[in-house]
């Protein structure tokens, strides 16, 4: 703990390692209170937003994604992650770097700007943890993720619908063909790609494999995750959920809510176990706050983001002891 400092600690704190103490209902609203900078130089993990919601299909709001999760964070940042039993900050480098600026009155530099957002973040080594904003914003990002990983990567994609419906416009903003470019230009390796919580049709998935709704509840969170491991294996990978693949009783606040969904704890269960996954990239999207009063969706999501963080601090202490 960082205990010279006290309160507003996302401008205060001097190091990107470490907790300071903070009122939960004040101060800035930075991710689970890491510190707001663009200084990369040591960092593990860069979290930034994309506040986009022009290519939603139905309800818009997602761009007031990225706040709200940052909002619902403070309580996660007060204790020790559970269930882990650790302060992931005091061994994984965090910051905030605040949000992508886009020009949404000029759609059409939207795409590249994303990509010219992740390309400056990824080049400094960090991994970066994504918050929408619609889906849209995956497809871009998954292009800078191929240009510094290789291409084609392994998508771990969590969501009610495949979003793999036909689109051969490259210049469409649509939340829901973003993984049909992904591959056809090559991003993605349908094989060792996995889709879980679909609970929407589609005549072709274009050879990902699919793991749907109905299915997880059939056999449970953990065969699901053990089905997701023999996938992708050790490949690099790029993990994007969707907040409507939980079910509309946990995340109301979404744009497209599909009843039959995933449980909070059932997709919390499934994220404690990615250690074994080479994640090089994760975003979390469709979080709409206009449509939840009670911030219920905005929880759940930051309750995966701080998850995901664990994951990764776990993964860096397993790498130094090898």
């Amino acid at each position: 703990m960082n205990s010279d400092v006290s309160g507003d600690s996302a401008f205060r704190r001097k190091s990107t390692y470490g907790s300071c103490p903070e009122n939960t209902y004040a101060g800035a609203l930075s991710f689970m209170r890491r510190n707001y900078t663009r200084h990369l130089s040591g960092v593990d993990v860069v979290v930034s937003g994309v506040p986009l919601d022009l290519a939603t299909t139905f309800r818009p709001g997602a761009r007031l994604g990225p706040a709200a999760i940052r909002a619902a964070s403070v309580q996660l940042s007060e204790l020790c992650a559970f269930p882990w039993g650790f302060d992931p900050f005091d061994e994984l480098s965090v910051i905030d770097y605040g949000d992508c600026w886009l020009d949404v009155h000029n759609p059409m530099t939207i795409s590249n700007t994303i990509v010219e957002h992740a390309r400056g973040i990824l080049a400094s080594g960090a991994k970066m943890l994504t918050f929408g904003g619609d889906h849209y914003i995956t497809y871009p990002l998954l292009k800078a993720h191929a240009e510094k990983f290789g291409r084609p990567l392994s998508l771990i994609h969590f969501d009610a619908h495949c979003d793999t419906w036909p689109d051969d416009n490259p210049d469409s903003l649509n939340h829901g063909t973003m993984f049909y470019k992904a591959v056809k230009e090559g991003l993605i390796d349908p094989a060792t790609s996995v889709q879980v919580g679909i609970r929407t049709w589609n005549d072709d998935f274009m050879g990902l494999h699919i793991i749907d709704a109905p299915w997880v509840h059939a056999h449970g969170a953990q065969a699901t995750l053990e089905k997701i491991l023999s996938i992708v294996g050790t490949r690099p990978s790029y993990l994007t959920f969707d907040i409507d693949c939980l079910d509309p009783a946990f995340a109301p606040g979404t744009g497209t809510p599909v009843a039959g969904g995933l449980s909070s704890a059932q997709a919390l269960h499934i994220i404690r176990g990615m250690q074994p996954v080479n994640l090089v990239g994760m975003d979390i999207v469709e979080v709409a706050p206009p449509f939840d009063q009670s911030d219920i969706t905005a929880l759940a999501a930051a309750h995966i983001g701080a998850d995901l963080l664990c994951v990764l601090r776990n993964q860096k202490c397993a790498a130094r002891k090898v």
